[in-house]
């Protein structure tokens, strides 16, 4: 996977492998969200935060809540961007815009909004985002709320 050139939200892209698509030959619809979770985590990492190691730090990024609105299906080979834009940012949660292209004709294949909570990864309670974090979400365009 690598990270969209250009203005616009963040974006990842990825092909769509066999393991990926159910007997009908289109993705089955839980993987979208599995595209999603990497696209969230590469802009993380785009952004100089690597998971493992916030995670040594006894701090985890879970999901809260997510939705998702199917609109057509992605198929076996397809290339896939998937972006994952900051909309809404407070002090230990962080909600994303994302969506699912085919590469090949711009399709939107799916939509949704995901809420990721940052809590302490030994309790699982909430935990305020580091300032070094919520500071680079505010810098990629995002004002703090």
């Amino acid at each position: 996977m690598r990270a969209q050139d250009g203005a616009g939200p963040y974006a990842i892209r990825c092909r769509v492998y066999y393991e990926d698509t159910d007997a009908g030959g289109v993705v089955y619809y839980v993987n979208y969200l599995k595209f999603m979770e990497r696209a969230r985590t590469e802009r993380l990492r785009a952004l100089g935060f690597v998971q493992s190691s916030l995670a040594g730090q006894n701090l985890l990024f879970v999901v809260h809540s997510s939705e998702a609105r199917y609109l057509a299906p992605a198929r076996l080979d397809d290339e896939l961007s998937v972006s994952a834009e900051v909309v809404e940012l407070g002090r230990a949660k962080v909600r994303f815009r994302q969506q699912v292209l085919r590469v090949a004709d711009g399709a939107l294949l799916c939509e949704g909004h995901v809420v990721v909570a940052c809590v302490r990864a030994d309790t699982f309670k909430p935990q305020a985002m580091p300032v070094a974090l919520r500071t680079a979400f505010a810098a990629d365009g995002l004002g703090l709320q």
